[in-house]
């Protein structure tokens, strides 16, 4: 990711981010801390993820584009990591 990214925590079914964190380290602790079960997802600062996905070309840039689509959109190109109980689910066995 880029030197501009934070870290967003988001439960199942929250509508809103539980956290916002600069690195993913700080991230991790604080969801170990609470066992907490969700996404922890990198997003870039000072652009919108679809924008990101478009220069990236991981994501083919439509026109015209629906301003519900923009505002909402996310991409699994995003680095990310999935908790179960403030597990990485990676590291459960």
């Amino acid at each position: 990711m880029n030197t501009s990214t934070v870290w967003l925590f988001n439960a199942p079914q929250a509508q809103f981010a539980g956290a916002v964190f600069s690195n993913v380290e700080s991230a991790t602790a604080w969801i170990a801390k609470y066992r907490l079960t969700g996404v922890l997802t990198a997003y870039p600062v000072d652009e919108g993820v679809y924008d990101w996905a478009t220069d990236k070309g991981v994501f083919p840039a439509s026109k015209p584009v629906d301003s519900r689509f923009v505002g909402s959109f996310t991409s699994a190109y995003q680095e990310h990591y999935h908790f179960v109980d403030g597990v990485e689910e990676g590291d459960l066995k």
